[in-house]
């Protein structure tokens, strides 16, 4: 549940800033949708580390694969939102079936490779008790 709330406003974002893009800036729709979707990067990684997955990976490894994951899901988004650009579905239903077939894989691949083993039970050595001026390490069994 936490995911799809996360993923939900990280598609907020997103599909605003495509309309922009698109109907304000008037961008070609591909442009709009690779552009929007990658300015969107730093809010729905927060979210998602935070809310979707309450991570504890170290920042850089799950960046990392995070980004690798962004580059896939630009190209994926792109080609399908122009594809369907080109029918009577227009542009948002092109960007509504392009999040919808990202979302299904993206939880997959967030959950075992991009913040795997980081979720609530891992403590990854956070100090979570202090007695007698020193910090301890509490992990769940």
């Amino acid at each position: 549940m936490r995911y799809l709330v996360a993923g939900g406003l990280a598609f907020l974002v997103d599909f605003g800033m495509l309309a922009f893009l698109r109907m304000v800036l008037g961008w070609r729709t591909g442009i709009a949708a690779a552009v929007a979707f990658l300015l969107s990067f730093a809010f729905t990684y927060t979210v998602q580390r935070r809310i979707g997955f309450v991570s504890r990976a170290p920042h850089g490894r799950a960046l990392v694969r995070y980004t690798v994951l962004v580059a896939f899901n630009t190209l994926v988004t792109s080609v399908i939102v122009a594809l369907i650009d080109q029918t009577a579905g227009g542009w948002g239903v092109g960007k509504v079936v392009a999040t919808a077939v990202t979302t299904v894989t993206n939880y997959f691949v967030y959950r075992s490779w991009v913040f795997a083993g980081s979720g609530p039970a891992a403590q990854d050595d956070e100090p979570t008790t202090v007695c007698d001026g020193q910090t301890t390490t509490e992990r769940e069994p």
